[in-house]
């Protein structure tokens, strides 16, 4: 894991998130365009921010995902985050992500 992702905290209930690379060639070995290949819509969790502040009192209420979770995402939404490595990392609330996958 890169550097500078370790010093990439989310706030409140955020999750950075890195999507799984889509393939962008056939078994025969034919090269797509990106726009013609659909986008991925698992990811891996990176990060994760100290969830949403209690209405009830003080302290923050826990979030249901820790970093290495894989999640299922929606295919629009999200945040993208530009970092040095050519990897795709995008910035969701908790609320958004779809389900976690074991």
């Amino acid at each position: 894991m890169s550097n500078i992702i370790k010093k990439v905290i989310p706030m409140l209930d955020r999750i950075l998130i890195q999507r799984f690379e889509v393939k962008t060639t056939t078994a025969g070995g034919i090269l797509l365009p990106e726009e013609s290949v659909p986008k991925e819509m698992q990811g891996v969790v990176v990060a994760v921010g100290p969830g949403a502040r209690n209405p009830a009192g003080a302290g923050h209420l826990s979030v249901g995902v820790k970093e290495g979770d894989r999640v299922l995402l929606p295919k629009y939404g999200g945040t993208k985050v530009d970092m040095d490595d050519k990897r795709e990392y995008v910035l969701f609330r908790e609320s958004d992500i779809l389900a976690k996958l074991e």
